[in-house]
């Protein structure tokens, strides 16, 4: 039986970053996407409105999601700029920028991508970062060279990947990982070395903050997962499948299956309770269960 095919990610803008030929071409065919380009919305020249007046979407495509434990804070990166999902009127907040590559610390974010119409921002933008909850960036390294369309924190630093996987201790110098792989997503928190990477051939795994990797013996191939706690990970493959890990993505349990094409995701874990997030072109929705159901966040978590 063949092995499931992850969709392809949209193609990155033009960089300054000088990728050879043959690199372009394998991450091509290996990286994979959100139902192809027609499914990620239109140029960046489209913007949002300041706020929608329902919890539907108000973007074109999300390419991130970020939530707090306990749930009252819910973001979501897109095509068009941040939304603030936390109420049940979703609002930008900032520029409209296209964010690719994002990950989230309490109110700090960092990001990759393209500046929005009127922006003065760096194109790509490289690896930037937001301490005002996404209102303002600040480029600390590689603007105008790098697009990264995946981007985790890790307690060693920060893993993204532009084409190549990098690393970075201090935010600013990025060196090319001792094992590359062909990441679609990437899962890791400031609290753990744990590193995960979805790729077309199943789970890699890192234990040094994205250095070196290993392949997981078994693992599905998911096409987004999340580090919810050091131990307990979440991870969804293109037809919905949910599978849950409480050993860090060494070993996988199959739970539920979500409806629809999910666009991004993440995880939480407080107070031994998971929750698992993700957006679909209906908006948000999180499940309490582990898994096994998922239900419209509407600014509000149930306790299950």
């Amino acid at each position: 039986m063949p092995s499931p095919q992850l969709p392809r990610r949209r193609r990155a803008r033009a960089s300054a970053r000088l990728v050879p030929a043959a690199v372009i071409a394998a991450a091509a065919l290996a990286l994979t996407g959100c139902a192809g380009a027609s499914a990620q919305g239109s140029d960046r020249s489209s913007t949002a409105g300041d706020s929608s007046t329902s919890n539907s979407p108000a973007w074109a495509h999300a390419h991130g999601i970020y939530a707090s434990p306990d749930g009252t804070q819910v973001m979501v990166a897109t095509h068009d700029g941040l939304h603030d999902y936390s109420s049940n009127t979703p609002t930008r907040v900032g520029e409209p920028n296209d964010y690719m590559g994002f990950a989230g610390d309490g109110a700090t974010f960092y990001a990759s991508g393209h500046p929005g119409a009127g922006s003065s921002l760096p194109e790509p933008l490289g690896f930037a970062r937001s301490t005002d909850g996404g209102k303002t960036w600040t480029p600390l390294s590689l603007a105008g060279k790098s697009d990264f369309h995946a981007l985790t924190l890790t307690r060693g630093g920060a893993v993204g990947f532009d084409g190549s996987l990098r690393t970075t201790a201090d935010l600013t110098s990025w060196t090319d990982a001792t094992d590359q792989v062909q990441a679609f997503a990437l899962a890791g928190r400031p609290d753990t070395a744990i590193v995960l990477a979805t790729t077309p051939t199943g789970v890699q795994r890192s234990v040094d903050s994205g250095r070196t990797w290993k392949p997981v013996d078994g693992s599905p191939v998911v096409q987004f997962a999340a580090l919810a706690g050091p131990r307990t990970a979440a991870g969804i493959t293109p037809d919905g499948n949910v599978h849950i890990s409480t050993d860090a993505g060494l070993t996988w349990t199959a739970a539920g299956k979500i409806s629809g094409q999910v666009q991004a995701m993440t995880a939480t874990e407080s107070g031994g309770k998971l929750r698992i997030w993700v957006v679909t072109a209906s908006g948000v929705q999180v499940s309490t269960d582990g898994g096994r159901t998922f239900t419209a966040y509407t600014g509000k978590v149930a306790a299950k």
